[in-house]
C-alpha cells in the first residue's frame, strides 16, 4: 500500500439514487415513503426556467415539513453558468440547510466550481451555525457529465473536504461530446464491433459499452479520493432489464449504486447493489479465519486451502459493514 492513507468520505447506503423534480410537490410524500438510499430534489434538468423559483420554495417547504425518516436527502443546484445557482445554495441553505445532507453540483468542469460552491455553503453553514459540529457538514455529490469534467475529474475529486461521490452522467457527456447516441445511459449498436468471416464467410457483431471510458474515470477517481462512485441515469425506465443490465455492469466497475428516475428502478438498484448472501456468507468466513489465526498467534490466513491476503480482508470488512448499514435501514 501506498504510504499515503486515503480517508475515506461519510459512509452512506448509496444503492439508489431517485431524483425528484423540485416543481412536483405532489411527489415528495411518496419519495419518502420509498425504498430508495438517497432522495435527489431536482432544481437543474427537471425543472423549467419560469418553475425555478417556485421550485426553489417547494424544496426550502419540504425539508422542513415532510417527515423524510432516515433517508439521505440531496439537493442538485443549478448549473454555475447559470443565473439560478446562487439563489439556489443561498435561499435553501440559510432557510433549510440544518435538514439537509448533500448539495449536487451538476455539470461540474474544473475544481474551481466545487471551490465556488465550497465557499458559499461554507460562509452560510458559518453565518447560520448549524455545522460548528464536524459531522453535521453538509456534503456534496458532484455530476461529471461533461468532457470537460471527464478530463479534470482527478481534480475535482480533490477539490474539497465535502466531496462525498461523484456521479456520471451520460445524456450530457454525450451532448458535450456531440456523441451519436440519443439515449440516456443505454447500448448502441453503432457502437459494436464486427468479427472476422468464419470459414462459411458468417460474422458477428458484438456490442459495446460506450460509457464504459468515462464510468471508470469517474470510479478511479472517487476510490482514489475516497469517494463513493455513483452511476447517473438510464432514460428508458420501460426497460427493465435493460436497467438491470447496467446496474451489473457499473456495480462490476466499483460503483455503489445507480440513480432511478422513476421509482420502478428503485427496487433492481437495490438488489443490485445489495451484496448477494452468498458472498456475504463468505466474507464472514474470512474475518472468522482471520480472528483464528490471531488467536492462534499465526501471521497466515487460510480458508479453504487458501492464503487469504490483507486485500480480500478489507474487502470483506467492507462489505459486512455494507451489509450492517442496509440493515439497519430496514429495520427503521
Amino acid at each position: 500500500m501506498s504510504f499515503r492513507i486515503v480517508e475515506q468520505a461519510v459512509p452512506r447506503l448509496n444503492r439508489s439514487e431517485l431524483v425528484v423534480p423540485a416543481s412536483r410537490p405532489e411527489l415528495f410524500e411518496k419519495a419518502a415513503a420509498s425504498a430508495a438510499d438517497v432522495i435527489v430534489l431536482d432544481l437543474e434538468d427537471a425543472v423549467a426556467p419560469d418553475d425555478k423559483a417556485a421550485a426553489r420554495k417547494n424544496v426550502i417547504a419540504a425539508l422542513r415539513g415532510v417527515d423524510w425518516g432516515e433517508k439521505t436527502i440531496s439537493v442538485r443546484i443549478n448549473g454555475l453558468d447559470t443565473p439560478y445557482m446562487y439563489r439556489d445554495v443561498v435561499d435553501v441553505l440559510e432557510q433549510a440547510g440544518d435538514k439537509l445532507d448533500l448539495v449536487m453540483i451538476p455539470k461540474a468542469g474544473t475544481a474551481s466550481d466545487i471551490y465556488t460552491v465550497d465557499v458559499l455553503v461554507t460562509q452560510i453553514g458559518a453565518a447560520k451555525g448549524y455545522e460548528a459540529d464536524r459531522k453535521r457538514r453538509i456534503g456534496f455529490e458532484i455530476l461529471i457529465e461533461t468532457a470537460l469534467g471527464v478530463m479534470n475529474v482527478e481534480e475535482i475529486a480533490k477539490a474539497s473536504p465535502r466531496n462525498e461521490s461523484l456521479h456520471f452522467g451520460a445524456a450530457d457527456y454525450a451532448a458535450s461530446t456531440k456523441a451519436r447516441t440519443t439515449g440516456i445511459g443505454g447500448v448502441n449498436a453503432a457502437y459494436s464491433v464486427l468479427t472476422d468471416a468464419d470459414e462459411a464467410g458468417n460474422r458477428e457483431v458484438h456490442w459495446g459499452d460506450m460509457w464504459h471510458y468515462p464510468l471508470c474515470r469517474v470510479v478511479v477517481a472517487a476510490r482514489a479520493h475516497g469517494l463513493r462512485p455513483v452511476d447517473g441515469p438510464f432514460g428508458d425506465f420501460s426497460d427493465a432489464e435493460g436497467f438491470r443490465a447496467a446496474a451489473k455492469r457499473a456495480a462490476a466497475l466499483g460503483c455503489e449504486g445507480k440513480w432511478a428516475i422513476h421509482p420502478s428502478q428503485i427496487a433492481p438498484a437495490n438488489e443490485v447493489f445489495t451484496p448477494a448472501q452468498e458472498e456475504l456468507a463468505k466474507a464472514k468466513r474470512i474475518l472468522e479465519a482471520m480472528q483464528e489465526a490471531g488467536r492462534q498467534g499465526r501471521g497466515a490466513v487460510a480458508l479453504d486451502g487458501r492464503l487469504i491476503d490483507i486485500v480480500s480482508i478489507k474487502q470483506a470488512e467492507a462489505m459486512v459493514r455494507k451489509a450492517e448499514m442496509i440493515a439497519a435501514c430496514e429495520k427503521a
